[in-house]
């Protein structure tokens, strides 16, 4: 089952339909903590020699605790709860009642030697910054951290919001373990999360669930991606045009062409700027080599020689600018990418956008101060309802709609949604959009017709994009450059196995 992503409502109506399909409420503790209680042993047992503690609170994710200290108990490790109230629900008196039959569990207590800690206090129902006896648990965690022990949180840290992920006064984790589906906080706050584990309890798949947005990995993207042949040619590799680089700009064409190279285009062509073309010659001299189409007949010798092309990096936010998009794409009707200033030129003005892409597959790639110019909307906005809010766009438009970001999100104009969280900091530099240009046009040439074509497309460019930052290892340091050249792996790297019961495993990197 594919690992979706989900609000606080949306969790807790999947976990409320599963307990209707007829599991018990107390079965879904128990698989929770049993999955989370496995994970703990095996990838911190260096840290749990001193013993462990585990901090729960009254709700259910206190229970989920209780558990999870009865099953290491039984592992035969040392395990002392602190409470932060008494269990509230029936699950929870009973995940407690049957914990405290283990000898091996100790109530309370002032001693600090523990070198892992167990944050089960809050849950995906709370809201707001903690207060209490919540965040006076919190604070003891903190100097546990702070002295050197690991925190992991049982699924999400708690005081972090798991719609909006706010964290006022959250918990920090070195690790979280996520009951059946990844939620919005975790993907919005990765630096309180830490390494996200997400583990099978056995949700009950709904109309409702299989609606949410699906979070793309490395199985899924290589899935979707169709492999080279040994025979092939450059026509089977297929052809991309970059329509780039205006004055001053030829590094964004020179970026969106290595993009394309590294992601396995057969032949590229790059339209670039009069003053540029010697610079893009010579940035990359496997390209093919033009100026902008000034005619009807270039642009048709353009598109007859592209399976897609990808227009916008380094064109400028300039009347000549829509002028070009706007001849391109009425004259073609090639697959297309568009990015940059060829969607700033659109600036309130959809429809018109609309008209010029209807019938042929498209990628639009806006980070979110370019969202919120499409649309009218304020980036704080676009920030706000990340989830949901590129679903108009693309219905409007038919096309599939990238909205770059931590996470990035595509939506689909079937109204599907694709959640990629891969990628470091390492991205948020400039230059960084016109690579993923260059990747999304080479898959959107390569990848066969279908009705998800192009949302899949984006999705898969995404995660290659983010994950050739991750193979990088470090932020400060990194170049585009670096990125580029882990591409390769990125590319050809095995799907990595996970721990049996494991859906995703997402790693922090700050």
């Amino acid at each position: 089952m594919a690992t979706r992503v989900a609000s606080a409502e949306e969790t807790i109506a999947s976990e409320r339909a599963t307990i209707e399909s007829g599991t018990p409420a107390a079965e879904l503790m128990l698989r929770a903590g049993r999955a989370a209680s496995e994970i703990i042993a095996s990838r911190y047992e260096k840290w749990t020699r001193n013993g462990i503690v585990v901090f729960t609170g009254p709700g259910n994710n206190g229970g989920d605790g209780w558990v999870v200290a009865e099953q290491l108990a039984k592992k035969g490790l040392s395990v002392r709860v602190i409470e932060s109230g008494s269990p509230r629900s029936p699950e929870s008196i009973a995940a407690r009642d049957a914990a405290m039959q283990s000898p091996a569990i100790r109530i309370g207590g002032s001693g600090h030697a523990e070198l892992l800690a167990i944050d089960a206090i809050l849950g995906t129902g709370s809201r707001g910054a903690p207060r209490g006896e919540a965040a006076s648990a919190i604070a003891s965690i903190e100097v546990l951290r702070a002295s050197g022990a690991q925190v992991v949180s049982l699924d999400l840290p708690s005081g972090l919001d798991a719609t909006t992920g706010q964290h006022e006064g959250s918990v920090r984790a070195n690790g979280t373990v996520s009951f059946g589906l990844v939620k919005r906080g975790h993907l919005i706050a990765r630096d309180v999360c830490g390494e996200i584990s997400v583990v099978d309890i056995g949700l009950h798949e709904t109309q409702a669930m299989a609606a949410l947005p699906m979070l793309v990995d490395d199985r899924w993207t290589l899935s979707r991606v169709p492999p080279i042949p040994s025979d092939a040619h450059k026509g089977t590799r297929k052809r991309l045009a970059i329509v780039a680089g205006g004055k001053g700009m030829a590094g964004a064409a020179i970026l969106s062409g290595e993009g394309a190279l590294r992601s396995g285009i057969g032949l590229l062509r790059i339209a670039c700027a009069p003053g540029s073309e010697v610079a893009v010659h010579a940035g990359i001299p496997a390209a093919l080599v033009q100026l902008w189409p000034e005619t009807p007949e270039d642009i048709a010798t353009l598109a007859a020689n592209a399976d897609a092309i990808a227009i916008g990096p380094g064109l400028g936010k300039t009347d000549a600018t829509r002028d070009l998009v706007d001849r391109i794409l009425l004259a073609t009707g090639c697959p297309v990418v568009i990015d940059a200033d060829a969607l700033n030129v659109f600036e309130s003005d959809v429809g018109s956008l609309a008209t010029l892409i209807t019938g042929r597959a498209a990628i639009l790639t806006p980070h979110p101060a370019e969202m919120g110019r499409l649309i009218g909307a304020t980036t704080d906005d676009v920030l706000a309802h990340r989830f949901e809010i590129g679903i108009h766009l693309a219905k409007a438009t038919g096309a599939a709609v990238l909205l770059k970001g931590s996470p990035t999100i595509v939506f689909s104009a079937l109204g599907n949604r694709y959640v990629i969280a891969s990628g470091t900091a390492a991205l948020a530099t400039g230059g960084s959009g016109d690579v993923l240009t260059g990747i999304a046009g080479t898959l959107l040439a390569q990848m066969p017709d279908g009705d998800d074509r192009a949302a899949e497309a984006a999705a898969c460019a995404a995660f290659i994009h983010g994950r050739a930052a991750e193979l990088c290892r470090f932020v400060r340091g990194v170049t585009l450059d670096d990125i580029l050249r882990a591409m390769p792996i990125a590319w050809n790297e095995q799907p990595r196995k996970k721990p049996e019961g494991m859906l995703a495993n997402l790693e922090s990197h700050s």
